[in-house]
């Protein structure tokens, strides 16, 4: 009988030891960065002008060329097709509060998704 619990009890302790458990990550979806399209950047960068209160007096999607006017200041964006694909935009200011241009450029980087 002591045998038997002996036996039974070894039996018990090696089943446990044989069990192992390994801990997996579960795999994390990662949002894909996708190139801009030069419509959606040309489209954001009007917007954000708008949104700091601009006028836009030119919007010439054909050479990529927005300007807004508010009293004296005047900012220009240039968006421009790269050679790798992707879009560059860039703001100019003229006569404005230094801080309007970068208002317009956290407008611009919002309305993009960044």
């Amino acid at each position: 009988m002591k045998r038997l619990f002996i036996g039974a009890a070894c039996g018990a302790a090696l089943s446990l030891t044989a069990c192992t458990y390994y801990a997996v990550p579960a795999p994390v979806a990662y949002p894909v960065s996708t190139p801009a399209s030069f419509d959606r950047s040309f489209a954001a960068a009007t917007d954000a002008m708008r949104d700091q209160g601009l006028t836009i007096t030119t919007q010439d999607r054909a050479n990529g060329i927005i300007i807004g006017a508010a009293g004296s200041a005047t900012v220009t964006a240039n968006v421009r097709q790269q050679p790798d694909g992707s879009v560059r935009v860039q703001f100019d200011a003229k006569g404005a509060d230094p801080s309007l241009i970068d208002r317009v450029s956290r407008s611009y980087d919002g309305r993009m998704g960044r």
